[in-house]
């Protein structure tokens, strides 16, 4: 339930830059219960936003208890998807950072914790039967984001028990979509050489339709007003975020004006691990085992105890996200810039799936 605000927060928001930073800082701004909201990220956007200050910090590394220092809630978002080819720098940043964020809130006395956790988290489970949140958590471990996920986790049950006067929240979303984002998602996991226009009903006449791809995802918009219910909120312990319905290849299909054709789960694999070890593809196979291995998750709790409810289905958000491919679609933030030849040709020069 909602407690009562006996003052106007002060929020600390990391990875505020990104896709689901940004919706969250906005959906933030717009709460006359929030005073002012401190964005760490590691390199300054050129936007801003209502009650916003950018403070550049990277969190494995440089000094972050003087800007959590008197924060009334911090919400930890940051993290890093590449370079799969060098998990031990994304361990480093998403696990010892991440863990960094977290004792720096406890020895400052920060009230209320949120952390972005994800579908990702979860142990290999059914695509017919939806979990809760009392699913294993022990993620996948053929890839690092899993595994890092599911690390924190664990750290996080011990971190509660040894600091049971903080709130702890985690959200768990499924895939996180919005036109804006588009670019970026394209530079994570397609690759450069993928052209984002080839994304459109009269180029892909066919949809892949693998077994176990059937995945969640929502819109980063509703996952943004899931953090702020999450940091205002009176609530503790997992939440699953994800819209209806669950999308598989006929549902995507159908947006293309496509149709399925069936394709072993080995085929795929083996043509992904084909262009990640060449350096052709930024997502690596592990990547592909997890998501064919992820639970579909029951979101009653986020809806009944955080009363949220998403404004956009799982098809809007794909069906945006699809748009802004075609579209080379960005926003002023250095994580979301708009694809453009410059962009590519950095990508390249710079070593797919090799660099952050």
């Amino acid at each position: 339930m909602n407690a009562p605000a006996s003052k106007a927060l002060r929020v600390l928001v990391t990875g505020a830059s990104g896709n689901v930073g940004t919706s969250t800082v906005q959906a933030l701004s717009h709460d006359p219960a929030v005073a002012s909201i401190l964005g760490v990220v590691r390199r300054e956007p050129e936007w801003t936003w209502p009650k916003l200050e950018w403070r550049t910090a990277d969190i494995a590394e440089d000094q972050i208890a003087h800007l959590v220092r008197g924060t009334d809630v911090v919400i930890h978002l940051a993290w890093l998807f590449q370079p799969t080819h060098d998990p031990a720098r994304t361990w480093r940043t998403n696990v010892l950072g991440g863990i960094r964020v977290f004792e720096a809130a406890a020895r400052e006395n920060v009230p209320a914790l949120v952390y972005s956790s994800s579908v990702g988290a979860y142990s290999p489970g059914p695509k017919d039967s939806p979990v809760t949140e009392s699913w294993p958590t022990h993620g996948w471990p053929a890839a690092a984001y899993p595994r890092e996920k599911a690390y924190l986790e664990r750290y996080l049950d011990g971190f509660e028990r040894a600091n049971p006067e903080m709130r702890v929240v985690r959200l768990r979303p499924g895939f996180v979509f919005n036109r804006e984002a588009a670019s970026e998602q394209r530079r994570l996991f397609a690759g450069p050489f993928i052209p984002g226009s080839l994304a459109r009903p009269s180029l892909i006449p066919v949809v892949p339709d693998v077994p176990g791809l059937r995945v969640q995802t929502v819109h980063s918009a509703d996952l943004g007003e899931a953090f702020r219910l999450a940091a205002l909120t009176d609530v503790r312990g997992a939440f699953n975020v994800a819209a209806d319905p669950v999308i598989d290849a006929k549902a995507v299909a159908r947006l293309l004006g496509a149709r399925t054709v069936g394709v072993p789960a080995w085929t795929l694999r083996a043509a992904v691990a084909a262009g990640w070890y060449a350096h052709l593809l930024p997502a690596s196979p592990g990547l592909l085992d997890t998501v064919l291995r992820l639970p579909i998750m029951d979101t009653s709790r986020a809806r009944d105890e955080l009363g949220w409810s998403p404004r956009h289905d799982a098809l809007e958000a794909i069906g945006e996200f699809l748009e802004g491919l075609r579209q080379g679609a960005g926003t002023a933030t250095p994580p979301l810039a708009p694809d453009d030849a410059s962009t590519r040709a950095q990508e390249v020069s710079t070593g797919t799936g090799s660099r952050p």
